[in-house]
């Protein structure tokens, strides 16, 4: 812990020791800083060598903040719509008048359509998420929209583990504990399995890159499974270099591997699994203590007890067997009698599972993949021979359609080998305290809707089961779609906060700039003028993490976020939102944003002043937020009981509630939809495979194209091709090229590179040009180089997740005068 100033460096500088989030760097990291601040303005910024998280580490947009904060294109004041939309007229106002505007309109929309006839928007991951739910539900509407397709970042991902195992998990580096790596309580993991991602120069989500240098250094092996040559790739023990889109295959090739192995922890999956529960075969669905006991619930199950030869009942709610001190069979096919006398045969979970895991043999995935059966089977002998190991997974998981059955595989595979809640494994990441500001899938905060029955509007909730479920927002395909069709209620306002439709998250972004002119209201918070922004009736004008106090409770530590400084004219999203939520709703339960922040708090015992004071605080052992083996002290579950978070109490290889949605309940590999295997058609005429959404170390997705020290660094929108490639398409290094598929076209930089397979491009994602006209038609020359100008909106995945970023088809040509 540490207190909230630190010791001045001279007479005239103080030093304010905060934490990063949101505006400014614009990623989900939580890095400790240091801010020197004199006479009210930032001088220079540096990380804190102190903090449990970052150790003094920090990345270059946290170093140009001095150049963010006192950008002269930086929004100051309240914008009014002076023109048409697009047009970029505007009349400065006061913030008065902006809030009356805005409680005017909104008010009246929401008296002749109802609240729900209103759409509160959010960009990625930000400390806002919290502030514009408590905006939305004071308004009365449902309906918070994280405006990507599918959903497809992060919420995907937590919603598939949720199903499984009732919670979420992230790989232990042992950031739970004070001493780090030193605690006697931690484990070096053996084995990392880096999935996807490349954590050292990428968005943290909440999971620090240097972490796995850390443990590199001290011995830690890794695999890593990329279809790109990352910096972590190139230094792994096994590299798998899959075909982009194919990860839920190569996750069912371990399966096979470690299955068929025997290489599996017998006594978790036994016990901790319900790989017992038995499986009916005529329905094909889990047998219920409902089908053999007339009026009895259908939320219990059946297992087989190999000592007694008959059925026992497994009960849910408690989390234990009915009658005594069964064993399971794990294994088997048996006839069991129904409630009208009738008998059905039965075979258990784990034979299902293990069925479904021998539908892909190592030929059939190498096959899809294109990674050598060799290579597969010794890296996931490697993983599960290590104990403990580990999986990280990055967002290409949640780039694919089948983005659930491929997480389920995958969380499936921590599980059985017995590197769960574990030191070193995959331990179950909650709320520091469970304390909730930002609610992930499955968390419930402080701040919710008033009733059960006002969430019934919510856009996609009857069409989704995670969405019912686990995810509080809005399904975005949905939304679009029904902003034309106006099906089953038109939606009428818009409130856009930090979100860039248009240059960074919407697919097919015409399609929403039509949208945006065929909505009566619109309202956007931001901190700079952006081609999103332009389509506004009134912008207000945010404030940075330096500017603002705010909490942070996104797994561990517990902390706060403490103003350094203050810039004229520009207010914290927080105060924006409390003021308006104060106006749409008299009787909001918080009198100020301080008691919010408290009663945010109130599972930890501290309020926000206290808490201020430290900076950071990492809950003790013996927490529900603090690993390990929770789920054998009764840590997880609501009543005490050992177990689980889920339906069954049990980590459910064979997904119950997938089984309720009418979806497949065990894990498989689905095709995505626009590869050179589903759609051969298209591969004639665009044979090569698109992927985006790759990293940059300069900018976070369509934020700092305007901040000259960054865009110094990453100064143009690239397309890394194979030089192999490139030479057979007569395109040299640096030549500008076109990128065409069925969807239009697009200009990037050809930057030849061996990093990525000869049969694929990677554009860079979220360009455009602050410099140019921001004006229609230009933008910002939104226009030119969009890759999501060539990614479908509507091909979520059938439980409305996913999308295909990383797997589409294009062609590449050279750029020349036309």
């Amino acid at each position: 812990m540490a207190g909230f100033k630190a010791k001045p460096r001279s007479a005239d500088t103080d030093i304010v020791r905060t934490t990063v989030w949101s505006a400014g760097p614009g990623c989900h990291g939580t890095c400790g800083v240091l801010a020197h601040i004199r006479k009210g303005k930032l001088v220079k910024i540096e990380g804190d060598p102190k903090h449990p998280w970052n150790q003094g580490r920090l990345c270059a947009r946290c170093l140009a903040m001095t150049q963010y904060i006192y950008h002269p294109d930086r929004l100051t004041r309240p914008l009014k719509r002076a023109g048409e939309r697009g047009e970029g007229k505007w009349q400065e106002i006061s913030w008065e008048e902006a809030y009356n505007l805005i409680e005017e309109r909104m008010v009246r929309i929401r008296k002749e359509f109802g609240p729900q006839s209103a759409v509160f928007s959010m960009g990625t991951g930000r400390d806002i998420s919290p502030w514009l739910c408590m905006l939305a539900y004071a308004y009365g509407s449902p309906n918070v929209m994280f405006a990507l397709s599918g959903n497809a970042c992060y919420s995907p991902r937590i919603a598939a583990v949720e199903t499984v195992l009732g919670d979420y998990c992230v790989f232990d580096a042992a950031q739970w504990l004070e001493k780090r790596y030193d605690d006697p309580k931690y484990k070096l993991p053996k084995c990392i399995v880096i999935w996807g991602y490349s954590l050292p120069n990428t968005c943290p989500d909440n999971i620090f890159g240097h972490w796995l240098v850390d443990l590199m250094k001290r011995g830690v092996e890794i695999v890593s499974i990329d279809p790109r040559l990352t910096w972590l790739s190139s230094r792994a023990k096994h590299w798998l270099r899959l075909r982009p889109g194919t990860d839920g295959a190569l996750a069912m090739g371990f399966l096979n591997v470690i299955i068929n192995e025997d290489l599996y922890d017998h006594k978790f999956v036994e016990k901790w699994t319900n790989a017992p529960f038995l499986v009916r075969k005529d329905t094909g669905k889990l047998l219920r203590e409902s089908d053999l006991i007339k009026d009895a619930s259908p939320d219990n199950f059946i297992v087989w007890d190999s000592k007694k030869k008959q059925a026992v009942v497994w009960e849910s709610a408690k989390a234990e067997y009915r009658s005594g001190n069964p064993k399971p069979s794990l294994s088997g096919r048996h006839s069991v009698s129904l409630t009208d006398g009738a008998k059905v045969e039965c075979r258990t979970v784990w034979d299902a599972f293990c069925e479904q895991v021998n539908e892909y043999p190592l030929e059939r995935v190498s096959e899809i993949t294109q990674v050598p059966k060799k290579d597969i089977q010794a890296a996931a002998r490697f993983f599960a021979q290590s104990k403990p190991a580990s999986i990280h997974w990055g967002l290409p998981i949640d780039s694919t359609p089948g983005i659930t059955p491929t997480a389920q595989a995958i969380t499936a595979l921590w599980c059985i080998t017995g590197n769960l809640e574990v030191p070193g494994g995959n331990v179950i990441a909650r709320n520091a305290f469970e304390c909730v500001s930002y609610a992930l899938p499955g968390a419930e905060g402080v701040i919710r809707l008033s009733s059960k029955e006002a969430d019934k509007p919510r856009i996609g909730i009857d069409k989704y089961g995670p969405f019912r479920k686990f995810i509080w927002r809005t399904q975005t395909d949905t939304v679009l779609d029904q902003i034309f069709s106006e099906k089953p209620y038109p939606v009428k306002a818009l409130w856009m906060q930090t979100g860039n439709l248009i240059a960074g998250i919407g697919f097919e972004p015409k399609k929403w700039r039509d949208a945006f002119k065929k909505i009566d209201f619109i309202a956007a918070v931001d901190l700079f003028m952006t081609p999103t922004t332009q389509y506004a009736d009134v912008i207000l004008p945010a404030a940075t993490f330096l500017e603002k106090d705010s909490v942070r409770s996104w797994w561990v530590p517990l902390q706060t976020i403490n103003k350094a400084l203050s810039v004229e004219g520009c207010k914290p999203d927080v105060e924006i939102n409390f003021e308006l939520a104060r106006r749409f709703d008299p009787n909001l339960r918080w009198k100020s944003v301080e008691q919010l922040f408290d009663s945010i708090l109130q599972n930890s015992g501290m309020r926000f002043k206290e808490l201020q004071k430290k900076t950071w605080v990492i809950p003790p052992e013996g927490n529900p937020s603090a690993p390990y083996r929770r789920h054998e002290k009764g840590l997880l579950r609501k009543d005490g009981k050992p177990g689980f978070e889920t339906a069954s109490g049990k980590v459910e290889l064979y997904s119950i509630l997938r089984e309720e949605w009418g979806l497949e309940p065990l894990p498989h590999y689905e095709e995505p939809p626009f590869t050179p295997v589903s759609r051969p058609d298209l591969a004639k005429e665009y044979p090569l495979i698109l992927s985006t959404g790759r990293r940059s170390f300069a900018f976070f997705n369509a934020e700092h194209r305007m901040i000259p020290w960054l865009r110094e660094i990453d100064p143009d929108p690239t397309l890394e091709i194979h030089p192999d490639t490139a030479k057979s398409l007569g395109i040299g290094d640096g030549e500008w090229v076109w990128v065409e598929n069925w969807l239009g076209r697009q200009q990037f930089k050809a930057k030849l590179t061996i990093a990525i397979l000869p049969q694929m491009v990677m554009a860079a994602h979220g360009w455009w040009f602050p410099e140019e006209d921001g004006a229609e038609p230009s933008l910002f020359g939104a226009w030119k180089s969009n890759i999501n100008q060539l990614i479908p909106m509507g091909s979520q995945g059938k439980d409305g997740l996913g999308a295909p970023i990383k797997n589409l088809l294009c062609k590449v040509y050279k750029v020349r005068d036309e």
